[in-house]
């Protein structure tokens, strides 16, 4: 907490010492504990018998989350202007707006103040590190440990309202925070639009017409008022300053972040929290997604690989057919195909997460089902591609017993081997039936051609459902990463020639708008930022 040094004037009343204020101090230094596989802050304890109301904050940093927070806590706990006190549950933002802090999702929690000025708890979860300089992979981290945060049995299951914090002064969404704010909405269900609103800090009680006008410009889906405007609220961050000076001043900023805090109360009130599931569906979809299109990526290199080995073997029987029937130990040099184990980085890490960050692969297809992004999951069978005690992504749906965990991957590499024509023979006719072994190399080589053209097909076909689904229950397909995907399956389907799915991806592929494009050029430049530091 911070004591504020009051000025040699009668008007300032000293420091409340009453045993209600004292008990504050010391139940806000008593209890702020972190807990295990949860970054939390909290202050209280939690009565199960009173109603709580949960805040979910995103915007970029500087804009004054932290300021906010500490604001609305101080605020729950009975705190006014005239009290020389200011507690603080978290830090206040410093360095440049493309660092944050912290990579962690925090969550602050202020029980047993209930019906001091507010009727209900608060649970606040700030999402810092989205849009900063650590590229595209840290973001998606932070988009893990939301849906951890969402799915575990000891987190949180219901938002009352998600938070667009942004400063007064704005009067555009910026390519940067128009990334974040597409890479978080894209996170929930199409059920959470009326529980979206704006927060803006500095201001100075005026309406903030340039703010309003650049939500609407970058159409962001949130609540709306009776005038069909974004719901938004007003707060000053002057809370924590020095009173010696300007004292009238502050007072009125103080008024004008009171107002804004009530009139939210009000809104939490009268709006009825959403349930998470379909948030929680989402996020299930986003990851099967991301692992289905890496896994249709490396199949789709292992075909390309396939298909030249073949092709080797095709040209070289025919360019010595005649040399192959005086002399069946013949031998041809092909480029053979194979499957290795690559290590990568992985183990412990994130002091409180308690993050296993190796990947998830199947033994019996060799492929990577989950990785990069498996990171709280202890064991296959808790990663989120398995569904029913199978995986939803390798080709053979395998149980989750025939997946292991660990820190590699299975990579597509070639050697140079040599041939023979028996050895092509006994290869391809291996395990063949009867009436099949009586056909000729070259038709069997064509026939593998065709199985392996099938499965690129149905990892295609995968991946679209995928989209499909995800168009149909989330808040917002205009993501980011959701857009580099249909711009690689609009591809494939145009190699296919399957012109319907082709049209239904472009039509989706149409509605993300200049804005979203605009920060996906923002995510590049920042990792190309990032790749020149190294």
């Amino acid at each position: 907490c911070d004591h504020r040094e009051p000025a040699p004037s009668h008007d300032i009343k000293p420091v409340n010492t009453d045993s209600s204020l004292l008990f504050l101090l010391l139940l806000l230094l008593s209890i702020t504990e972190f807990l295990n596989q949860q970054h939390r802050k909290t202050v209280g304890e939690r009565n199960l018998k009173k109603v709580n109301k949960t805040i979910l904050l995103v915007g970029e940093t500087g804009t004054g989350k932290s300021t906010l927070i500490n604001t609305m806590v101080n605020y729950a706990m009975g705190v006014e202007f005239d009290d020389d006190i200011w507690f603080e549950i978290v830090e206040e933002e410093k360095g440049s707006q493309s660092e944050s802090q912290t990579s962690d999702v925090i969550v602050y929690e202020i029980f047993g103040f209930e019906d001091k000025t507010l009727p209900f708890s608060l649970t606040i979860i700030d999402t810092p590190g989205y849009g900063d300089t650590r590229g595209t992979e840290h973001d998606l981290i932070v988009s893990h440990r939301l849906f951890d945060l969402f799915r575990s049995k000891e987190g949180v299951h219901e938002v009352s309202a998600v938070g667009l914090v942004m400063k007064a002064t704005e009067n555009r969404v910026s390519d940067r925070l128009m990334y974040i704010f597409s890479s978080v909405m894209s996170l929930f269900g199409n059920d959470m639009e009326k529980n979206i609103v704006t927060l803006i800090t500095h201001s100075d009680g005026r309406k903030p017409k340039n703010v309003l006008e650049a939500l609407e410009a970058a159409k962001i889906k949130c609540a709306r008022n009776e005038k069909n405007q974004p719901v938004h609220f007003l707060f000053n961050n002057c809370q924590k300053e020095d009173r010696t000076d300007d004292r009238e001043v502050l007072e009125q900023a103080d008024k004008v972040t009171v107002r804004g805090i009530s009139q939210f109360k009000d809104f939490l009130e009268k709006n009825a929290p959403q349930k998470l599931e379909k948030t929680v569906d989402v996020l299930n979809e986003h990851v099967r997604l991301t692992a289905c299109i890496q896994n249709l990526q490396e199949r789709i290199k292992l075909i390309e690989l396939k298909q030249t080995e073949i092709k080797q073997t095709k040209e070289a029987l025919k360019k010595y057919e005649e040399e192959m029937k005086k002399n069946e130990k013949f031998t041809v040099e092909v480029d053979e195909v194979y499957r290795d184990k690559e290590p990568i980085d992985g183990g412990m890490g994130g002091f409180l997460w308690l993050l296993y960050t190796g990947a998830v692969t199947c033994k019996v297809c060799k492929e990577n089902c989950h990785y990069p992004g498996c990171t709280m999951a202890w064991s296959p069978k808790g990663c989120e591609v398995m569904e029913g005690g199978s995986c939803t992504v390798c080709t053979n749906k395998c149980p989750a017993s025939d997946h292991v965990k660990e820190k590699w991957i299975y990579v597509n590499k070639t050697r140079k081997v040599q041939k023979t024509l028996q050895g092509m023979k006994d290869k391809y006719e291996e395990n063949k039936a009867e009436s099949e072994k009586k056909s000729s190399l070259l038709e069997n080589l064509e026939k593998e051609m065709k199985e392996l053209t099938n499965n690129k097909d149905q990892y295609l076909d995968e991946s679209y459902q995928h989209v499909v689904r995800l168009e149909q229950i989330a808040l917002t397909v205009n993501s980011v990463s959701t857009h580099v995907h249909l711009d690689f399956l609009t591809e494939k389907m145009k190699e296919r020639g399957d012109t319907e799915k082709k049209q239904k991806l472009e039509k989706m592929r149409s509605r993300v708008d200049e804005r979203v494009l605009r920060g996906l050029q923002y995510a590049a430049d920042r990792l190309y930022k990032l790749f020149k530091r190294k």
